[in-house]
């Protein structure tokens, strides 16, 4: 029995099959950070309440996690920290539309500026990375808007609005930009394979 199916190249296979969740993670961006700018109030008081059904959801599982499958006493340990924390901010959301308000900025700006260092030590550890200088900059820019969520995250709902709103509107033109740059890489390693 024979296949013609060919060995790729780690990173060609990756780049295969990601460049399109890059592209539709990156649209997403663009039309909510679109919304956020045109709609501030209800965009925030509405992302307020579905990031309080969020942790309390995702702390639910966190927990159900952290007492049925987890491999390691450590994982069961930390999945259930962090169910707890989940639960607890998810319940200080309901409690008050400005706590939502502010939780939210925190956690997008310390979920922005992990994802943006994660991406940018990625990027400047591995010479092929396809897209790399696009993923350098990509990384510095999520970092730095973490950073400035994280300082300021409700001296104002209007900058805070605006500062989202632009930033998601960025952040996904830059995820669009990597995706094709992810793209035409895949398509280069698979020519250099074939």
């Amino acid at each position: 029995m024979t296949t013609n199916t060919e060995l790729e190249s780690p990173f060609a296979a990756l780049a295969k099959k990601t460049w399109q969740t890059i592209l539709v993670t990156g649209l997403l961006a663009v039309v909510l950070g679109i919304i956020v700018l045109v709609w501030p109030d209800k965009t925030l008081l509405v992302a307020g309440i579905l990031f309080g059904i969020y942790m309390v959801v995702s702390g639910i599982f966190q927990l159900i996690a952290a007492f049925t499958h987890l491999p390691s006493t450590s994982f069961r340990v930390l999945s259930f920290i962090s169910g707890v924390l989940s639960l607890i901010i998810g319940v200080f959301c309901f409690r008050d539309d400005l706590a939502s308000i502010v939780l939210l900025g925190l956690w997008i700006g310390i979920s922005w500026l992990f994802r943006g260092v994660a991406i940018l030590f990625a990027a400047m550890s591995e010479k092929g990375v396809p897209g790399r200088g696009w993923q350098i900059f990509y990384g510095i820019i999520s970092a730095i808007a973490g950073v400035v969520l994280i300082v300021w995250p409700i001296s104002s709902l209007t900058t805070l609005t605006l500062v989202v709103g632009i930033f998601l509107i960025v952040i996904g033109i830059m995820e669009i930009i990597t995706a094709f740059g992810v793209r035409k890489d895949a398509r280069l390693l698979e020519q250099q394979a074939g």
